[in-house]
């Protein structure tokens, strides 16, 4: 899943905070599937060997939200730097992170009314979890996109992909009764009518 961290080279008390170890947070498996999006904003101290401490969320629009954000900035690093008259010990610095799930194209629905059963079959035999099926996935993110997101209210798309979560049990089954169907039809009529 993509995760946009803003967390660029930034001016703290005249050190420039350079990254060189930023992993980006892991987008929590129970709000991706949820179609959940959100922000953190983490504040925390960089040292001049380059490690990061003092961490503090700041703002978080979900806790799951934030103890991920937490778990990445405590794995980043910058680069070292020399402490002097003009360097500091350490410097002070804020992160915001975005969550979002709106990373397919416009245009996915096309690509998705190309899928056949016979995909959906052959995913469902290997994946244990089936909300996780990369179709599945694909299918809340394009629900999740920029145009719904500003054509729908929240709440109204979340209530789409939660019934679209709990149709996935009947989709598998039906695909498997059918294969040569396309997926697109096994959706509920609210969600094709999108695609």
């Amino acid at each position: 899943m993509l995760l946009l961290c803003l967390c660029g080279a930034s001016w703290a008390a005249d050190v420039l905070l350079v990254p060189e170890n930023n992993p980006k947070p892991v987008y929590p498996t129970a709000l991706a599937r949820t179609g959940v999006m959100g922000g953190v904003r983490v504040g925390f101290t960089v040292h001049a060997d380059g490690h990061v401490d003092e961490i503090a969320i700041l703002q978080s629009d979900h806790p799951d939200f934030a103890d991920a954000a937490r778990k990445a900035v405590d794995q980043w690093r910058f680069k070292p730097w020399t402490v002097d008259n003009d360097h500091p010990a350490q410097a002070q610095a804020v992160a915001p992170m975005e969550f979002r799930l709106d990373d397919v194209p416009l245009d996915a629905n096309k690509w998705i009314k190309t899928w056949r059963c016979s995909e959906i079959n052959a995913h469902a035999r290997d994946q244990l979890f089936l909300l996780d099926l990369l179709p599945f996935d694909y299918t809340r993110r394009y629900l999740s996109n920029v145009f719904f997101v500003k054509q729908l209210p929240d709440a109204e798309r979340l209530a789409l992909i939660a019934k679209f979560n709990r149709h996935v049990p009947w989709i598998v089954q039906r695909c498997g009764s059918y294969p040569a169907s396309r997926y697109v039809r096994m959706l509920p009529k609210e969600v094709r009518e999108l695609l």
